[in-house]
């Protein structure tokens, strides 16, 4: 191997890999400096484990001529018999390096092998990538050249291990900061804070439209069931939501007990009132749907549910409150305020969705006015309206 090359290619690394401006890129750039350097390489893949709530881990593939492909693994990877009888499995358990010629006896160690073998690959390396929490994490390396790998072409791959598991690293870290903030504060919350969006009083103000939604009965639910069903119920239930609010362009800021803040905004310039109520009126009446169709086996019965959303359309403080060291990125603001009194309003009302007179306004037909109600903490009453094709829950 060209040590030189080598060498720059470590350095490279160690700088952060800055000509590569995303990690399938890197990926493609180290490979392709790899094979420049004398090391033939055919395929390459990289295996990180990461925090998410539904994935397990992530992977690049790169292969000779080909694009990087990205992938992701469901937490039922683990115990997949793919995974068990791979080499993968030995080295994130073990923290191990795996090498195999597979025309030589241990070329039928694993089912993997004769698919490499079929392809024409000669060899077959999984190093490990250690990160400084000791976690273990995963490469493999192969190569079609006649007889595998050479010791010297091994020892120069196994040279680039440390770097290489540092930018990974690194790489993964940000990517499981911005993971975990979309999990627990939202999509665009999540991007201002890791933006640097982080002191106490840092808000901004937008217009949106609002949802605000709880499920009926969830007090004597709550009080009759145990709580490990309760939370199972409430998941199910919030599931039947978040889909349809975050397919139409909504962001969940907050779940309370059964309740759910979310919010449409709409840009300050450019945006367009009508088609971000209709957006949210679309969302409102599949999630009415889903919560309808929803059933949940207790006993020898099986429960049925109903909910209840405002909405509401109106300029929000939008931001890091809180005390101390401890913040909450919300939203606050009379349109929050009334929008959590129209909700009240649609549970003595036995309605579904509701809806105050500015978001009627900006999402004209299909609306039965419900009445003027006086809102406790506003000094004038409220118009509210109801869908025309809804009847009353009894």
């Amino acid at each position: 191997m060209d040590a030189l090359n080598l060498q720059k290619l470590s350095e490279w690394l160690i700088d952060g890999a800055r000509t590569a401006p995303s990690p399938p890129r890197m990926m493609a750039e180290t490979c392709e400096r790899l094979v420049a350097a004398g090391l033939p390489l055919w395929r390459v893949g990289i295996f990180i484990r990461t925090l998410h709530p539904d994935i397990i881990g992530r992977n690049m593939i790169w292969r000779s001529g080909e694009e990087v492909v990205v992938g992701s693994a469901n937490y039922d990877t683990l115990n997949s018999p793919e995974f068990l009888n791979s080499p993968l499995a030995i080295v994130f358990r073990q923290g191990r390096e795996v090498r195999a010629l597979l025309d030589g006896p241990d070329g039928k160690r694993f089912p993997l092998f004769d698919d490499l073998r079929k392809e024409g690959v000669t060899d077959y390396i999984a190093l490990p990538l250690v990160h400084i929490d000791g976690s273990f994490h995963a490469s493999s390396w192969t190569t079609k050249q006649p007889g595998g790998f050479t010791d010297e072409q091994l020892n120069g791959l196994r040279s680039l291990m440390a770097p290489f598991a540092r930018l990974v690293e690194i790489i993964r870290l940000r990517r499981t900061a911005s993971v975990l903030l979309d999990t627990y504060v939202g999509n665009r919350a999540g991007e201002r804070i890791l933006g640097g969006q982080i002191r106490r009083g840092h808000t901004d103000t937008m217009n949106a439209a609002i949802w605000l939604s709880d499920l009926r009965g969830f007090t004597a639910l709550s009080d009759r069931l145990p709580a490990e069903t309760v939370v199972d119920i409430l998941n199910h239930y919030f599931d039947c939501q978040v889909g349809a609010i975050r397919t139409h362009d909504g962001e969940v800021l907050k779940f309370m007990g059964d309740g759910l803040l979310a919010v449409f905004p709409i840009d300050e310039y450019v945006g367009d009132v009508r088609k971000v109520c209709a957006q949210v009126l679309e969302a409102a009446r599949e999630s009415r749907a889903n919560v309808e169709a929803m059933q949940y086996p207790i006993g020898e019965t099986i429960e049925r549910f109903r909910f209840g959303v405002a909405l509401h359309v109106g300029r929000i403080l939008y931001g890091n409150i809180g005390g101390g060291d401890r913040l909450d990125f919300t939203c606050i603001g009379p349109a929050i305020n009334l929008a959590a009194r129209l909700e009240k309003i649609a549970g003595r009302l036995h309605r579904t969705v509701v809806a105050s007179r500015a978001f009627a306004d900006a999402c004209p037909g299909g609306w039965a006015d419900l009445g003027e109600f006086p809102i406790a903490g506003f000094s004038r009453a409220e118009r509210v309206y109801g869908l025309e094709d809804e009847a009353p829950a009894c």
